[in-house]
């Protein structure tokens, strides 16, 4: 065994015993080499996984990596893991990730002045879901809350990192939806979506 199979071994190893997205940096430090030793690994394990016959696929989240499963193989995993399949995600929530997608950090109002409509039901729904999170405060009066994209939302959409994102075609970004990239209906997830290892 070559020194650089063994270094792929153990890093695929780390990702499928996590179950969650680990950090490059954090697996190249376990290993005692360069992050981007790592993430020429990560890229041969992408090849290595990432087939439409393959059950696993290596999901890069950043500067991050996790094991999921092949979207185009959630139903049988549903099934035989009886997760259950969340209600999809409303028109109204995906026009509110849409904004803040495009717009983050954005305050509540900034969304609702997008949108034109009350949108702290829809929010305070995302947030509870994973797909949105508070990024501190702005500096005015009232202080109001801001919120961001979570990895999750990345998840979820089948992207990288928010720069993935499709132009918005209006170039205000505020009516985008974010595409799904797979097989999965946008706006549709399981408790633990695409199921990771």
């Amino acid at each position: 065994m070559s020194n650089i199979e063994e270094l792929t071994g153990k890093a695929e190893a780390i990702l499928f015993a996590s179950g969650e997205p680990v950090a490059l940096d954090r697996i190249a430090q376990v290993l005692g080499i360069r992050t981007y030793a790592v993430e020429e690994i990560a890229a041969g394990l992408q090849k290595k996984y990432n087939k439409p016959e393959s059950g696993v696929h290596l999901l890069l989240l950043g500067d991050s990596a996790q094991f999921c499963t092949n979207p185009a193989f959630i139903e049988p995993v549903r099934a035989a893991l009886d997760l259950k399949r969340n209600t999809p995600l409303s028109q109204a929530a995906m026009e509110v990730l849409a904004v803040v997608a495009y717009n983050q950090p954005v305050t509540k109002a900034f969304v609702e002045q997008v949108r034109g409509v009350d949108c702290s039901g829809v929010v305070g729904s995302l947030v509870q879901k994973g797909l949105l999170e508070e990024r501190g405060r702005l500096e005015l009066p009232g202080r109001p809350l801001l919120y961001g994209t979570t990895e999750n939302f990345l998840r979820c959409f089948q992207l990288q990192s928010i720069d993935q994102l499709p132009p918005p075609p209006s170039g205000d970004g505020s009516e985008e939806e974010p595409d799904s990239g797979g097989e999965e209906p946008p706006g549709e997830y399981t408790e633990r979506d695409q199921t990771s290892f």
